[in-house]
């Protein structure tokens, strides 16, 4: 059976780079009837000038686009032949863009040490304009087979990739990404890693924030350690971040340790809090790298008590109270170490008593009365009942 055109447009569907021109002609069917100086063109719906037309012969009308901007839509630029009446008789697909550059930004994470994570960003200015493929590549440092990870996803800057496959944790990885179309490709830099030195894990869970009895200026945080890694020898280190209901910047506090706990102090009385604490597994089976942070676990709050005080600034004079006398521990521990067994509790008692008499204001603003009244306590009550607690097991600011 013989086939029947319209019209054909030539080239179909060019591959072609930003900047570049493009000679394209339409041909008309014999048994159409009509005549090439009839005939307009459209790109993406816009009439191109008549002034870039040349009819060839009597069946072909040519048009020359010059400095060709990048495709529009990834499906390429449609440019159509059209007759007198509107109808479009031919159609081609113009892809302008550019070849790939050098992924760059490859970084990568194992989540529990059961999988390992990709992202990258891609190279130079981002926009090819072109539909582009990019492959992460991975193999094991001493195998030749290259491995092509199957689970992609697009980022706000660029992609990631999630490796599933049975992970090997004594053994380096070589990782790279290749970014490909149809006018080149262009490959990162290789990274090698062992999956052992960028584990991460789940936030850590459980996170409770409570008052300390009615201390108006603290609270206690709590969290459980994440069971994930309960099968890995590993150091864990936490960091906790607070901040007040209708505040938003976040206050960090990094010394935590191995802790599992810490008491929050200096803040404000009768005021709704928000905790995070989060992790990171440091050293897993001797591993020397610092290890990869978790996400922020889900925040915790609680209220520090209403304080007896109307002076604003009381907050801040207890603040720098506690300071002093944490220089002062400090000092006795250097300098009289039979003293060393004194213990916050006993000026967390002390303030209490303060609370309580509805006097806070008065007392605070003498700071050097409280001194000495707090150390005469300390001192009759070390002769009293020794007190065993260490200085700063109570203690965290």
């Amino acid at each position: 059976m013989k086939m029947f055109y319209v019209a054909v447009i030539s080239p179909q569907d060019p591959v072609l780079r930003i900047g570049s021109g493009l000679t394209a002609s339409c041909t008309l069917s014999p048994e159409l009837g009509l005549h090439a100086s009839s005939l307009y063109w459209t790109l993406n719906g816009v009439h191109l000038s008549s002034s870039t037309y040349s009819a060839v012969s009597s069946d072909i009308l040519s048009i020359e686009l010059r400095s060709l901007n990048g495709s529009q839509q990834k499906s390429g630029d449609n440019l159509m032949c059209h007759g007198a009446d509107g109808r479009i008789l031919a159609g081609s697909c113009l892809h302008v863009g550019m070849p790939p550059e050098k992924p760059v930004n490859l970084t990568c994470w194992s989540h529990n040490a059961k999988d390992l994570s990709c992202r990258w960003s891609v190279g130079g200015q981002g926009e090819t304009h072109i539909p582009t493929k990019y492959t992460l590549k991975y193999k094991l440092r001493w195998h030749g087979r290259e491995n092509e990870c199957e689970n992609y996803s697009s980022e706000k800057k660029g992609y990631a990739c999630r490796i599933l496959e049975k992970i090997a944790l004594f053994t380096p990885y070589e990782i790279w990404v290749e970014a490909t179309n149809q006018l080149g490709s262009a490959a990162s830099d290789i990274i090698s890693l062992d999956v052992l030195d960028v584990v991460t894990t789940d936030p850590p869970a459980d996170v409770r924030l409570s008052r300390i009895g009615s201390l108006d200026d603290q609270l206690m945080v709590r969290w459980a350690s994440p069971p994930e890694l309960k099968d890995f020898l590993f150091q864990a280190k936490y960091q906790i971040r607070y901040r007040m209901e209708d505040g938003a910047d976040w206050k960090a506090v990094d010394n935590i340790g191995n802790l599992t706990s810490c008491r929050l102090a200096g803040l404000r009385p009768g005021t709704v809090y928000f905790v995070q604490v989060r992790c990171n597994p440091v050293g897993i089976f001797g591993s020397r790298k610092p290890g990869i942070w978790s996400d922020w676990s889900h925040p915790a709050a609680a209220s520090t008590p209403s304080g007896g005080s109307c002076d604003p600034k009381a907050g801040e004079q207890n603040s720098a109270l506690r300071r002093e006398l944490k220089q002062f521990f400090g000092w006795v521990r250097k300098h009289a170490p039979g003293c060393g067994s004194m213990s916050i509790k006993l000026y967390d008692q002390w303030r209490v008593w303060l609370q309580k008499t509805r006097k806070t204001r008065n007392q605070v603003g003498k700071r050097h009365t409280l001194f000495f009244f707090f150390f005469s306590s300390v001192g009759n009550a070390l002769r009293k009942h020794p007190i065993t607690l260490p200085i700063y097991a109570e203690l965290n600011f």
